[in-house]
């Protein structure tokens, strides 16, 4: 069983296939199909059935459709888009690729890359506060701080706060050298390293000292009440109760929050229950909160961390007595 497909000639064929054919054997790991190119066009054969040769061909149309958009198809995203056809959707018809959050200093438009980041995005546009749940490299941080970033330009708000739990301030932050700012700020680098990023080091450090950009410890929250302003809180699973509670009440009149992170990843003391975990159940009836649960689909670092964190998911399903609650 086999069909002939044709290759637009503008589709530039090393891109399409990718480096040593690799994403036409994702293809056939997907699908079953061999694909062989022919003159100006690919042969697809294989035993798997109709529905395979159709799944096949739709796979190529939208990587072809993606070139043509001129978008870059790296490995990662060509088994991004296969993974999508697999589930029945389209990534063309998603309109991931169109929705530009920002523009970084250099110029380049930053995009969520996925359906899930995408939704992600459309959750922060339309609600004051949005959850952000997911495994680590699905962009939870980055994209809040590119968001908070763009209303800042568009003075949407007046103030952009970072916020993060420090969960060993009470064991070890004394021994490290400086003021309390020096010691807390291991802490807070993967803020620091979004900011610079998009904004550029120099134009992130003229806005924190006009203190527009403020990126604290959880602690400096208390007894504040925060109005106008865009609120992040990173790595939110290792608050307790009573820090996710004191966060959440800080809010003010014409702010918005987001709270980042990852119930896989608690790193509190044993006893100590999180305020994430506890906060998605408390919160779940609160009309006007979004809850937005990313998965390792939308990974967008090595493809080794997604096996990494399908792996880990897979062990504490059969282990769910070692999941910390």
């Amino acid at each position: 069983m086999e069909r002939t497909l044709q290759i637009p000639s503008q589709i530039d064929r090393i891109e399409l296939f990718g480096n040593l054919d690799v994403n036409l054997q994702l293809i056939k790991e997907a699908t079953g199909i061999d694909i062989f190119q022919r003159d100006d066009g690919l042969i697809l054969k294989g035993e798997a059935g109709e529905d395979a040769l159709d799944l096949a061909q739709g796979i190529l149309e939208e990587l072809m459709s993606a070139l043509e958009r001129r978008e870059p198809l790296d490995k990662q995203k060509a088994a991004y888009i296969i993974n999508l056809k697999k589930e029945g959707q389209s990534y063309q018809e998603s309109g991931v690729s169109k929705d530009i959050i920002c523009f970084t200093h250099k110029g380049k438009p930053l995009k969520p890359k996925t359906v899930g980041q995408k939704n992600y995005v459309n959750s922060i546009r339309n609600k004051d506060i949005v959850f952000g749940v997911g495994p680590a490299g699905t962009g939870k941080t980055y994209i809040a701080v590119a968001m908070a970033i763009n209303a800042y330009k568009n003075k949407e708000i007046q103030k952009i706060i970072l916020a993060r739990p420090a969960v060993e301030a009470g064991e070890r932050l004394g021994f490290l050298p400086g003021d309390l700012q020096d010691k807390v700020d291991p802490y807070l680098r993967p803020l620091y390293d979004a900011l610079y990023d998009i904004l550029g080091r120099d134009a992130a450090l003229r806005l924190k000292e006009k203190e527009a950009i403020e990126v604290v410890p959880l602690a400096y929250m208390r007894g504040r009440t925060l109005d106008n302003a865009f609120i992040i809180l990173d790595e939110a699973q290792n608050t307790t109760r009573e820090q996710m509670k004191m966060f959440l009440t800080r809010m003010g009149f014409g702010s918005k929050v987001v709270v980042t992170g990852d119930i896989t990843q608690i790193d509190l003391p044993k006893g100590k229950k999180s305020g994430l975990v506890e906060a998605i159940r408390v919160l779940k009836p609160v009309k006007d909160i979004d809850f937005c649960y990313l998965k390792d689909v939308d990974v967008v670092r090595h493809e080794l961390v997604k096996k990494i964190i399908g792996a880990y998911d897979q062990y504490y399903r059969k282990h769910p007595e070692e999941v910390q609650e």
